[in-house]
Protein backbone atom coordinates (compact mmCIF):
# COMPACT_ATOMS: atom_id res chain seq x y z
CA UNK A 1 0.00 0.00 0.00
CA UNK A 2 2.90 2.35 0.71
CA UNK A 3 4.24 2.25 -2.83
CA UNK A 4 0.98 3.61 -4.23
CA UNK A 5 0.22 6.14 -1.53
CA UNK A 6 -0.40 9.65 -2.79
CA UNK A 7 -0.86 11.52 0.45
CA UNK A 8 1.36 12.27 3.35
CA UNK A 9 1.17 9.25 5.63
CA UNK A 10 2.30 10.75 8.89
CA UNK A 11 -0.59 12.08 10.94
CA UNK A 12 0.43 14.39 13.70
CA UNK A 13 -1.64 12.94 16.52
CA UNK A 14 -1.17 14.33 19.96
CA UNK A 15 1.72 16.60 19.02
CA UNK A 16 -0.05 19.84 19.89
CA UNK A 17 0.35 20.42 23.58
CA UNK A 18 3.29 18.09 24.09
CA UNK A 19 5.87 19.44 26.50
CA UNK A 20 9.24 20.47 25.09
CA UNK A 21 11.35 17.41 24.30
CA UNK A 22 8.43 14.97 24.35
CA UNK A 23 8.14 12.73 21.29
CA UNK A 24 5.17 10.67 20.17
CA UNK A 25 7.53 8.29 18.43
CA UNK A 26 4.97 5.52 18.24
CA UNK A 27 2.87 7.60 15.87
CA UNK A 28 4.98 7.21 12.75
CA UNK A 29 7.12 4.68 10.96
CA UNK A 30 6.52 5.85 7.39
CA UNK A 31 6.62 9.17 5.58
CA UNK A 32 5.43 10.25 2.16
CA UNK A 33 4.63 13.25 -0.01
CA UNK A 34 2.12 13.47 -2.82
CA UNK A 35 2.88 11.12 -5.73
CA UNK A 36 6.15 9.93 -4.16
CA UNK A 37 6.98 6.43 -2.88
CA UNK A 38 6.81 6.09 0.88
CA UNK A 39 9.93 5.85 2.99
CA UNK A 40 9.91 3.10 5.56
CA UNK A 41 12.33 2.36 8.36
CA UNK A 42 14.43 -0.78 8.05
CA UNK A 43 16.23 -0.72 11.43
CA UNK A 44 18.48 -3.71 10.82
CA UNK A 45 22.20 -4.36 11.03
CA UNK A 46 24.37 -4.27 7.94
CA UNK A 47 27.16 -6.82 7.49
CA UNK A 48 29.79 -4.27 6.50
CA UNK A 49 30.54 -0.74 5.34
CA UNK A 50 29.69 -0.04 1.69
CA UNK A 51 29.34 3.43 0.21
CA UNK A 52 27.07 4.75 -2.52
CA UNK A 53 28.63 5.47 -5.93
CA UNK A 54 26.92 8.30 -7.80
CA UNK A 55 27.52 10.47 -10.83
CA UNK A 56 25.84 13.29 -12.70
CA UNK A 57 26.32 14.99 -16.07
CA UNK A 58 27.65 12.69 -18.80
CA UNK A 59 30.33 14.21 -21.01
CA UNK A 60 31.72 13.21 -24.40
CA UNK A 61 35.28 13.30 -23.10
CA UNK A 62 37.73 10.91 -21.51
CA UNK A 63 36.50 12.13 -18.12
CA UNK A 64 33.03 10.69 -18.88
CA UNK A 65 31.09 12.59 -16.18
CA UNK A 66 30.81 16.11 -14.81
CA UNK A 67 31.40 14.74 -11.32
CA UNK A 68 30.97 11.51 -9.42
CA UNK A 69 32.60 8.72 -7.47
CA UNK A 70 32.28 7.36 -3.97
CA UNK A 71 30.00 10.03 -2.58
CA UNK A 72 28.87 8.61 0.76
CA UNK A 73 29.88 11.85 2.52
CA UNK A 74 28.72 14.23 -0.23
CA UNK A 75 27.80 17.07 -0.79
CA UNK A 76 29.74 19.99 0.70
CA UNK A 77 26.50 21.66 1.79
CA UNK A 78 25.37 18.71 3.91
CA UNK A 79 26.64 18.92 7.48
CA UNK A 80 27.44 17.25 9.80
CA UNK A 81 28.11 13.61 8.97
CA UNK A 82 29.69 12.96 12.37
CA UNK A 83 29.49 14.23 15.95
CA UNK A 84 31.85 13.50 18.84
CA UNK A 85 30.14 13.15 22.25
CA UNK A 86 32.56 13.45 25.15
CA UNK A 87 30.14 11.97 27.72
CA UNK A 88 30.35 8.52 26.10
CA UNK A 89 33.68 9.11 24.30
CA UNK A 90 32.22 8.11 20.94
CA UNK A 91 32.05 9.68 17.50
CA UNK A 92 28.67 8.93 15.95
CA UNK A 93 28.57 9.08 12.17
CA UNK A 94 26.09 8.61 9.35
CA UNK A 95 26.66 8.10 5.66
CA UNK A 96 25.20 7.18 2.31
CA UNK A 97 25.46 3.41 2.24
CA UNK A 98 24.26 0.84 -0.25
CA UNK A 99 23.36 -2.79 -0.78
CA UNK A 100 25.68 -5.27 -2.49
CA UNK A 101 24.50 -4.16 -5.94
CA UNK A 102 25.61 -0.63 -5.16
CA UNK A 103 22.45 0.78 -6.72
CA UNK A 104 20.34 1.68 -3.68
CA UNK A 105 20.96 4.52 -1.25
CA UNK A 106 20.68 3.42 2.36
CA UNK A 107 20.86 5.86 5.27
CA UNK A 108 23.20 4.18 7.73
CA UNK A 109 24.70 5.00 11.11
CA UNK A 110 27.56 3.72 13.24
CA UNK A 111 29.99 5.00 15.85
CA UNK A 112 33.67 4.83 16.71
CA UNK A 113 34.43 3.97 20.34
CA UNK A 114 37.51 5.92 21.39
CA UNK A 115 37.94 3.76 24.49
CA UNK A 116 38.36 0.53 22.54
CA UNK A 117 39.38 1.68 19.06
CA UNK A 118 36.50 -0.36 17.61
CA UNK A 119 33.68 0.62 15.28
CA UNK A 120 30.05 -0.49 15.71
CA UNK A 121 28.29 -2.70 13.21
CA UNK A 122 26.26 -0.20 11.18
CA UNK A 123 22.49 0.09 11.33
CA UNK A 124 20.55 0.50 8.10
CA UNK A 125 18.04 3.15 9.08
CA UNK A 126 16.03 3.38 5.86
CA UNK A 127 16.05 2.85 2.10
CA UNK A 128 15.87 6.24 0.35
CA UNK A 129 14.46 4.60 -2.82
CA UNK A 130 17.06 6.22 -5.06
CA UNK A 131 20.77 6.07 -5.85
CA UNK A 132 21.08 9.87 -5.71
CA UNK A 133 23.77 10.87 -3.19
CA UNK A 134 22.17 14.32 -2.92
CA UNK A 135 19.76 12.49 -0.58
CA UNK A 136 22.52 11.61 1.90
CA UNK A 137 21.68 11.98 5.61
CA UNK A 138 23.13 14.28 8.27
CA UNK A 139 23.27 13.77 12.02
CA UNK A 140 22.99 15.55 15.37
CA UNK A 141 23.00 14.45 19.02
CA UNK A 142 20.86 16.35 21.54
CA UNK A 143 21.59 17.16 25.20
CA UNK A 144 19.77 14.02 26.36
CA UNK A 145 21.89 11.82 24.10
CA UNK A 146 19.23 11.06 21.50
CA UNK A 147 20.62 10.71 18.00
CA UNK A 148 18.82 12.51 15.20
CA UNK A 149 19.10 11.58 11.53
CA UNK A 150 17.88 14.08 8.94
CA UNK A 151 17.07 12.37 5.65
CA UNK A 152 17.30 14.98 2.92
CA UNK A 153 15.97 14.99 -0.65
CA UNK A 154 17.27 16.28 -3.96
CA UNK A 155 14.40 18.50 -5.08
CA UNK A 156 10.74 17.79 -4.46
CA UNK A 157 10.32 14.41 -6.15
CA UNK A 158 11.15 12.42 -3.00
CA UNK A 159 10.18 12.90 0.64
CA UNK A 160 12.45 13.96 3.45
CA UNK A 161 12.08 12.92 7.07
CA UNK A 162 13.63 13.18 10.52
CA UNK A 163 14.32 10.13 12.68
CA UNK A 164 15.36 9.85 16.31
CA UNK A 165 16.96 7.01 18.25
CA UNK A 166 14.71 5.11 20.62
CA UNK A 167 17.38 5.20 23.33
CA UNK A 168 20.09 7.76 24.11
CA UNK A 169 23.52 7.07 22.59
CA UNK A 170 22.13 3.94 20.95
CA UNK A 171 22.10 3.24 17.20
CA UNK A 172 20.10 0.01 17.19
CA UNK A 173 16.61 1.39 16.56
CA UNK A 174 15.04 4.63 15.32
CA UNK A 175 11.57 6.04 14.77
CA UNK A 176 10.50 8.62 12.24
CA UNK A 177 9.41 11.78 14.06
CA UNK A 178 6.06 13.23 12.89
CA UNK A 179 7.34 16.75 12.29
CA UNK A 180 5.45 19.90 11.38
CA UNK A 181 6.31 23.41 10.21
CA UNK A 182 4.31 26.63 10.26
CA UNK A 183 2.97 27.68 6.86
CA UNK A 184 0.45 30.51 6.43
CA UNK A 185 -0.12 30.45 10.18
CA UNK A 186 -1.01 26.74 10.25
CA UNK A 187 0.83 23.55 11.16
CA UNK A 188 1.57 21.45 8.09
CA UNK A 189 3.78 18.37 7.64
CA UNK A 190 7.51 19.01 7.24
CA UNK A 191 8.18 16.53 4.49
CA UNK A 192 10.79 17.98 2.15
CA UNK A 193 14.12 19.79 2.52
CA UNK A 194 17.38 19.76 0.55
CA UNK A 195 21.06 20.51 1.17
CA UNK A 196 20.70 20.60 4.95
CA UNK A 197 23.21 21.81 7.51
CA UNK A 198 21.77 21.14 10.96
CA UNK A 199 23.19 22.82 14.07
CA UNK A 200 22.23 22.16 17.69
CA UNK A 201 22.34 24.14 20.94
CA UNK A 202 21.41 22.71 24.33
CA UNK A 203 19.57 25.97 25.10
CA UNK A 204 17.85 26.90 21.83
CA UNK A 205 17.54 23.55 20.06
CA UNK A 206 17.98 23.08 16.32
CA UNK A 207 18.61 25.53 13.52
CA UNK A 208 18.67 24.10 10.02
CA UNK A 209 20.03 25.92 6.98
CA UNK A 210 18.77 24.36 3.79
CA UNK A 211 17.52 24.79 0.23
CA UNK A 212 14.00 24.72 -1.11
CA UNK A 213 12.89 24.94 -4.72
CA UNK A 214 10.72 27.62 -6.25
CA UNK A 215 9.71 28.24 -9.85
CA UNK A 216 10.29 31.93 -10.57
CA UNK A 217 9.66 34.08 -13.62
CA UNK A 218 12.99 35.68 -14.51
CA UNK A 219 14.41 37.59 -17.46
CA UNK A 220 14.99 34.42 -19.47
CA UNK A 221 11.72 32.72 -18.60
CA UNK A 222 10.64 30.42 -15.81
CA UNK A 223 13.42 28.81 -13.83
CA UNK A 224 13.43 26.23 -11.05
CA UNK A 225 15.39 28.23 -8.47
CA UNK A 226 17.31 27.01 -5.43
CA UNK A 227 16.41 29.24 -2.48
CA UNK A 228 18.61 29.35 0.63
CA UNK A 229 16.59 29.39 3.85
CA UNK A 230 16.60 28.45 7.52
CA UNK A 231 14.21 26.97 10.06
CA UNK A 232 14.38 26.46 13.82
CA UNK A 233 12.94 24.05 16.37
CA UNK A 234 13.25 23.78 20.12
CA UNK A 235 12.36 20.08 20.22
CA UNK A 236 12.96 18.74 16.69
CA UNK A 237 9.22 18.16 16.20
CA UNK A 238 7.59 21.55 15.73
CA UNK A 239 9.50 23.74 13.29
CA UNK A 240 9.24 27.42 12.52
CA UNK A 241 8.16 28.81 9.18
CA UNK A 242 10.75 28.63 6.43
CA UNK A 243 12.61 31.93 6.31
CA UNK A 244 14.49 32.78 3.12
CA UNK A 245 18.00 34.15 3.41
CA UNK A 246 18.53 35.04 -0.24
CA UNK A 247 16.63 34.93 -3.53
CA UNK A 248 19.15 36.19 -6.05
CA UNK A 249 18.33 35.32 -9.68
CA UNK A 250 18.34 31.49 -10.08
CA UNK A 251 19.32 30.81 -6.48
CA UNK A 252 22.27 29.95 -4.27
CA UNK A 253 24.22 27.15 -2.60
CA UNK A 254 25.24 27.68 1.02
CA UNK A 255 27.58 26.07 3.55
CA UNK A 256 27.45 26.97 7.23
CA UNK A 257 29.05 26.36 10.60
CA UNK A 258 28.50 27.11 14.30
CA UNK A 259 30.66 28.83 16.94
CA UNK A 260 29.18 29.23 20.43
CA UNK A 261 25.79 30.90 19.76
CA UNK A 262 26.83 32.08 16.32
CA UNK A 263 25.81 30.41 13.07
CA UNK A 264 27.46 31.75 9.93
CA UNK A 265 26.68 30.88 6.33
CA UNK A 266 28.63 31.44 3.13
CA UNK A 267 26.87 31.28 -0.23
CA UNK A 268 27.25 32.03 -3.92
CA UNK A 269 24.60 32.91 -6.47
CA UNK A 270 23.39 31.31 -9.70
CA UNK A 271 23.05 33.86 -12.50
CA UNK A 272 19.97 33.90 -14.68
CA UNK A 273 21.21 32.47 -17.99
CA UNK A 274 19.45 32.17 -21.34
CA UNK A 275 20.31 28.51 -21.86
CA UNK A 276 21.29 25.82 -19.41
CA UNK A 277 21.32 26.20 -15.65
CA UNK A 278 22.64 29.07 -13.61
CA UNK A 279 24.21 26.65 -11.13
CA UNK A 280 26.89 25.84 -13.74
CA UNK A 281 27.83 29.52 -13.60
CA UNK A 282 27.71 29.88 -9.80
CA UNK A 283 29.74 32.87 -8.77
CA UNK A 284 30.39 35.53 -6.11
CA UNK A 285 30.89 34.89 -2.42
CA UNK A 286 28.56 36.15 0.35
CA UNK A 287 28.43 35.80 4.14
CA UNK A 288 25.74 36.27 6.81
CA UNK A 289 25.57 35.32 10.48
CA UNK A 290 23.10 35.19 13.38
CA UNK A 291 23.82 35.29 17.11
CA UNK A 292 20.19 34.94 18.21
CA UNK A 293 19.01 31.73 16.56
CA UNK A 294 17.83 33.42 13.39
CA UNK A 295 15.95 36.38 14.81
CA UNK A 296 18.36 38.77 13.11
CA UNK A 297 20.99 38.24 10.44
CA UNK A 298 24.02 40.46 9.88
CA UNK A 299 26.84 40.85 7.40
CA UNK A 300 30.42 40.38 8.59
CA UNK A 301 30.62 44.03 9.68
CA UNK A 302 27.65 43.53 11.99
CA UNK A 303 25.07 45.44 9.95
CA UNK A 304 21.54 43.99 10.25
CA UNK A 305 20.26 42.76 6.88
CA UNK A 306 16.70 42.77 5.61
CA UNK A 307 15.96 39.31 4.25
CA UNK A 308 15.79 37.81 1.79
CA UNK A 309 18.69 39.38 -0.06
CA UNK A 310 17.60 39.90 -3.67
CA UNK A 311 20.32 42.01 -5.30
CA UNK A 312 23.72 40.86 -6.53
CA UNK A 313 25.60 43.79 -5.05
CA UNK A 314 24.54 43.70 -1.41
CA UNK A 315 26.35 44.29 1.90
CA UNK A 316 26.90 40.57 2.46
CA UNK A 317 29.18 40.38 -0.59
CA UNK A 318 32.66 39.09 0.25
CA UNK A 319 34.07 39.23 -3.28
CA UNK A 320 32.69 39.90 -6.75
CA UNK A 321 33.89 36.88 -8.70
CA UNK A 322 31.44 37.53 -11.53
CA UNK A 323 33.62 40.48 -12.49
CA UNK A 324 36.55 38.04 -12.74
CA UNK A 325 34.50 35.56 -14.81
CA UNK A 326 35.13 32.92 -12.14
CA UNK A 327 32.83 30.28 -10.72
CA UNK A 328 32.81 29.65 -6.95
CA UNK A 329 32.50 26.31 -5.15
CA UNK A 330 32.25 26.65 -1.36
CA UNK A 331 33.83 23.92 0.75
CA UNK A 332 33.66 24.86 4.42
CA UNK A 333 33.17 27.61 7.00
CA UNK A 334 34.91 27.85 10.37
CA UNK A 335 35.68 30.50 13.00
CA UNK A 336 38.74 31.82 14.77
CA UNK A 337 38.90 32.24 18.57
CA UNK A 338 37.14 35.60 18.31
CA UNK A 339 34.27 34.24 16.25
CA UNK A 340 35.49 35.79 13.01
CA UNK A 341 34.57 33.63 10.02
CA UNK A 342 37.00 31.87 7.70
CA UNK A 343 35.52 30.59 4.43
CA UNK A 344 37.31 27.97 2.33
CA UNK A 345 36.39 27.68 -1.34
CA UNK A 346 37.76 27.14 -4.81
CA UNK A 347 37.36 29.03 -8.05
CA UNK A 348 37.30 27.86 -11.64
CA UNK A 349 36.66 29.13 -15.15
CA UNK A 350 33.98 26.64 -16.17
CA UNK A 351 31.80 23.68 -15.17
CA UNK A 352 33.38 20.95 -17.31
CA UNK A 353 36.05 18.54 -16.00
CA UNK A 354 39.49 18.60 -17.53
CA UNK A 355 42.39 21.01 -17.95
CA UNK A 356 40.50 23.23 -20.41
CA UNK A 357 38.73 25.03 -17.55
CA UNK A 358 42.03 25.69 -15.82
CA UNK A 359 43.33 24.74 -12.38
CA UNK A 360 40.93 24.89 -9.46
CA UNK A 361 42.31 27.58 -7.18
CA UNK A 362 41.75 27.18 -3.44
CA UNK A 363 41.35 30.22 -1.18
CA UNK A 364 40.49 31.22 2.34
CA UNK A 365 38.56 34.40 3.05
CA UNK A 366 39.05 35.60 6.64
CA UNK A 367 37.21 38.48 8.26
CA UNK A 368 39.83 40.40 10.22
CA UNK A 369 37.27 42.41 12.17
CA UNK A 370 37.55 45.24 9.65
CA UNK A 371 37.84 43.68 6.20
CA UNK A 372 37.97 40.43 4.26
CA UNK A 373 41.48 39.05 3.71
CA UNK A 374 41.51 36.61 0.79
CA UNK A 375 44.56 34.38 0.42
CA UNK A 376 45.52 31.43 -1.81
CA UNK A 377 46.05 27.90 -0.47
CA UNK A 378 46.78 25.46 -3.30
CA UNK A 379 45.30 24.10 -6.55
CA UNK A 380 43.54 20.89 -7.57
CA UNK A 381 42.00 19.51 -10.76
CA UNK A 382 38.22 19.23 -10.34
CA UNK A 383 35.47 21.66 -9.33
CA UNK A 384 34.05 19.13 -6.89
CA UNK A 385 37.27 18.51 -4.99
CA UNK A 386 36.05 19.17 -1.47
CA UNK A 387 37.93 19.50 1.80
CA UNK A 388 37.43 20.56 5.42
CA UNK A 389 38.95 23.44 7.37
CA UNK A 390 40.05 22.98 10.99
CA UNK A 391 40.95 25.86 13.32
CA UNK A 392 42.52 24.55 16.50
CA UNK A 393 42.49 26.13 19.95
CA UNK A 394 46.22 26.88 19.66
CA UNK A 395 45.62 28.88 16.47
CA UNK A 396 46.76 26.19 14.03
CA UNK A 397 44.82 26.05 10.78
CA UNK A 398 44.60 22.71 9.00
CA UNK A 399 42.96 21.63 5.75
CA UNK A 400 42.28 18.01 4.87
CA UNK A 401 41.42 17.74 1.19
CA UNK A 402 41.96 15.66 -1.99
CA UNK A 403 44.42 18.10 -3.55
CA UNK A 404 47.07 15.60 -4.75
CA UNK A 405 46.57 13.93 -8.12
CA UNK A 406 44.53 10.75 -7.91
CA UNK A 407 44.28 7.72 -10.21
CA UNK A 408 41.38 9.28 -12.18
CA UNK A 409 42.97 12.63 -12.95
CA UNK A 410 40.64 15.62 -13.46
CA UNK A 411 37.72 13.68 -11.96
CA UNK A 412 36.24 14.27 -8.52
CA UNK A 413 38.64 13.65 -5.66
CA UNK A 414 42.27 12.56 -5.63
CA UNK A 415 44.73 11.69 -2.89
CA UNK A 416 44.03 13.14 0.56
CA UNK A 417 46.50 15.72 1.86
CA UNK A 418 46.78 17.54 5.20
CA UNK A 419 47.86 21.18 4.83
CA UNK A 420 48.89 23.32 7.79
CA UNK A 421 49.20 27.05 8.45
CA UNK A 422 50.60 28.67 11.57
CA UNK A 423 50.02 32.25 10.43
CA UNK A 424 46.25 32.32 9.87
CA UNK A 425 46.42 31.36 6.22
CA UNK A 426 49.25 33.66 5.09
CA UNK A 427 51.28 30.59 4.12
CA UNK A 428 50.60 26.89 3.85
CA UNK A 429 52.76 23.80 3.77
CA UNK A 430 51.92 20.16 3.17
CA UNK A 431 51.92 18.51 6.59
CA UNK A 432 51.39 14.98 5.29
CA UNK A 433 49.91 13.12 2.34
CA UNK A 434 47.42 10.80 3.99
CA UNK A 435 46.70 8.48 1.06
CA UNK A 436 49.06 7.25 -1.66
CA UNK A 437 48.84 4.85 -4.62
CA UNK A 438 45.06 4.61 -4.32
CA UNK A 439 43.19 2.58 -6.93
CA UNK A 440 40.18 4.90 -6.66
CA UNK A 441 39.87 8.62 -6.02
CA UNK A 442 39.38 9.65 -2.40
CA UNK A 443 36.80 12.39 -1.90
CA UNK A 444 34.79 14.57 0.50
CA UNK A 445 36.76 14.31 3.78
CA UNK A 446 34.43 15.75 6.43
CA UNK A 447 35.10 17.45 9.74
CA UNK A 448 33.15 16.09 12.73
CA UNK A 449 31.38 18.38 15.17
CA UNK A 450 33.68 18.65 18.24
CA UNK A 451 36.28 16.63 16.33
CA UNK A 452 38.25 14.20 18.51
CA UNK A 453 41.92 13.61 17.55
CA UNK A 454 41.16 9.90 17.15
CA UNK A 455 38.44 10.40 14.51
CA UNK A 456 39.43 13.61 12.80
CA UNK A 457 38.19 13.27 9.20
CA UNK A 458 35.76 10.88 7.51
CA UNK A 459 35.48 10.15 3.77
CA UNK A 460 34.93 7.61 0.99
CA UNK A 461 36.66 6.45 -2.18
CA UNK A 462 35.34 5.50 -5.60
CA UNK A 463 36.31 5.44 -9.26
CA UNK A 464 35.95 8.98 -10.54
CA UNK A 465 34.80 7.97 -14.03
CA UNK A 466 32.81 4.76 -13.84
CA UNK A 467 30.76 2.72 -11.42
CA UNK A 468 32.77 1.01 -8.68
CA UNK A 469 32.60 -0.17 -5.12
CA UNK A 470 33.19 2.47 -2.47
CA UNK A 471 34.97 2.09 0.87
CA UNK A 472 34.95 4.40 3.89
CA UNK A 473 37.97 5.78 5.71
CA UNK A 474 38.79 7.97 8.67
CA UNK A 475 42.02 9.53 9.84
CA UNK A 476 43.27 10.58 13.21
CA UNK A 477 44.86 13.98 13.79
CA UNK A 478 48.33 12.47 13.42
CA UNK A 479 47.46 11.45 9.85
CA UNK A 480 47.06 7.70 10.28
CA UNK A 481 44.34 6.39 7.95
CA UNK A 482 41.96 3.53 8.72
CA UNK A 483 39.51 1.74 6.43
CA UNK A 484 36.15 0.68 7.86
CA UNK A 485 35.69 -3.08 7.43
CA UNK A 486 33.81 -4.37 4.39
CA UNK A 487 32.60 -7.29 6.45
CA UNK A 488 31.58 -7.15 10.09
CA UNK A 489 29.58 -9.97 11.64
CA UNK A 490 29.87 -9.00 15.30
CA UNK A 491 28.59 -6.11 17.37
CA UNK A 492 31.94 -4.31 17.04
CA UNK A 493 34.76 -4.53 14.51
CA UNK A 494 38.30 -3.23 14.17
CA UNK A 495 39.15 -0.62 11.53
CA UNK A 496 42.03 -1.58 9.24
CA UNK A 497 45.13 0.62 9.42
CA UNK A 498 46.21 1.35 5.84
CA UNK A 499 48.99 3.87 6.47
Amino acid sequence: MFKNAITYLITVIGIIGLPAGALALQEADTVNITHAPALKLINKKDDGFRGIWYSIGKTNTVYKIKYGGGLGTYPANHYPFSVYVAKVNKTFFCYGGTDKTGKMLYHEISYFDHNTGLVAQPTILLDKLTDDAHDNPVIQVDKQGYIWIFSTSHGIQRPSCISRSIKPYNIDSFKIVPTTKIEDGKKVPLNNFSYLQIHYSATTGFIGLFTHYEVRELKFGKKNCRITAYMTSKDGISWSPWNDLAKIEEGQYQSSSKWKNRVGTAFNYHPNVKTGAGLDHRTNLYYLYTDDNGKTWRDAAGRVQQLPLTTIGNQALVRNYAALDSTVYINDVNFDHRGNPVIMYLTSTGPEPGPESGPKKWFTARWTGKKWLILPVTISDNNYDMGSLYIEADGTWRIIAPTANGPQAYNTGGEIVAWISNDRGLSWKMEKQLTVHSAKNQSYPRRPVNAHPGFYAFWADGNGREFSTSDFYFSNKAGDVFRLPNHIDATMGRPILIK
